[in-house]
């Protein structure tokens, strides 16, 4: 059997409270629209056929609760968080760990992998528009609860050589 590339899904989180509401921004929750909204997508997302390996999250609230939405419609089991994709996180450090987890991800099955990473924008898709393009290029707009979807290659540095297959604004996967 021959290894398929990766699918990395980038997910906004969904709709929070108001910038500057709270004491310690880290803290700034989803608001009930944000929730609903986001669990909307989430089950689109799933009745869709999406399962991840793996969601890994920022470990601000707001991001944390939107993982938690997906893993809690059956997206995937495992959830981890990761400081790198809290804002200002490093580009170049997230990809030295997804390097890693390709590997052991490769090891242990040569079926197609899939990943959810949460976070924050810009750094989202900045992130994208690197992996992508190799560069930022201020082209992709990523709506809270909106979806990237990136196929990364299966050897070698992802930057500049992945490809852009889904870039959808959340009121695209809802139906209210």
């Amino acid at each position: 059997m021959t290894q398929q590339a990766i699918e990395l899904y980038i997910v906004r989180h969904g709709l929070a409270g108001e910038h500057g509401s709270y004491a310690n921004d880290n803290e700034r929750p989803l608001t009930e629209e944000g929730i609903r909204k986001t669990r909307k997508v989430a089950k689109r997302l799933k009745e869709l056929g999406l399962q991840f390996d793996l969601i890994l999250t920022s470990p601000l609230v707001r991001a944390k609760q939107t993982a938690e939405i997906l893993q809690s419609i059956g997206l995937g089991k495992s959830l981890e968080e990761s400081t790198e994709l809290a804002p200002q996180g490093d580009f170049q450090q997230w990809v030295n760990w997804l390097q890693q987890w390709q590997q052991e991800k490769g090891q242990q099955e040569k079926q197609g992998k899939c990943l959810a990473i949460v976070g924050h924008e810009p750094g989202l898709s900045e992130w994208a528009q690197q992996l992508i393009w190799g560069e930022a290029r201020q082209q992709i707009v990523l709506k809270k609860a909106g979806v990237i979807g990136i196929n990364l290659p299966i050897e070698g540095s992802p930057i500049g050589r992945s490809e852009l297959f889904w870039l959808t604004p959340p009121k695209f996967l809802i139906s209210d």
